[in-house]
C-alpha cells in the first residue's frame, strides 16, 4: 500500500491498536486484551481495528485468533518516534536531554564572569533546551490525541 493511503488509513483508533502492537512487538495479544489495555467499550471495537490493520497487511493473525505486529511503518506521527525496547519515544527528546546536558554542564564547571560571551552561551542553551522540550511535549500530547 502507498504510503499516503497507509497514513490515511492509520489514525485515530487504528492508530492507537497499532502503536499498542508496536510497544509488544515480538507477542500475539488477543482481542479482550486490547479492549481492555485501550479501554474500548466492547471487545468488537477491538477486533475491527485488529482485522483492519490485517487487512493493511500490518498485522497478522494466527489460527487460534491472536494477533501479532507483522510490519513496522513510519507514517504520520510515527516518524517522530523511535523505538527503545518496549516504548515508543518521541526523537526530540534524544536532543533535549543532550543540549539540556550541556547546558547544565556549561552552568556546572564553568566560571561566570557575566561577560557578554557568558550571557549569550547561556541564553543560547536555554532558548534551545526550552524549544527542544517544548517540541517534545507538543509532540507526545498530539500523538495521544490522534489515538
Amino acid at each position: 500500500m502507498r504510503e499516503p493511503d497507509l497514513e490515511s488509513s492509520l489514525k485515530g483508533k487504528t492508530l492507537k491498536v497499532y502503536m499498542y502492537l508496536l510497544e509488544r512487538s515480538g507477542s500475539r495479544v488477543g482481542v479482550r486484551e486490547v479492549q481492555r489495555q485501550l479501554k474500548f467499550s466492547s471487545p468488537s471495537l477491538a477486533a475491527y481495528h485488529l482485522d483492519k490493520l490485517v487487512s493493511l497487511g500490518l498485522v497478522g493473525k494466527t489460527a487460534t485468533g491472536e494477533y501479532f505486529l507483522a510490519q513496522e511503518v513510519k507514517v504520520g506521527v510515527l516518524k517522530f518516534f523511535v523505538k527503545l525496547g518496549r516504548y515508543m519515544v518521541p526523537r526530540f527528546m534524544f536532543y533535549a536531554v543532550w543540549v539540556t546536558s550541556m547546558l547544565i554542564t556549561y552552568i556546572i564547571f564553568y566560571e561566570h564572569n557575566w561577560s557578554v560571551h557568558n550571557i549569550i552561551a547561556l541564553m543560547f542553551g536555554l532558548i534551545a533546551s526550552i524549544i527542544l522540550w517544548a517540541e517534545t511535549i507538543k509532540l507526545v500530547i498530539e500523538s495521544r490525541s490522534k489515538t
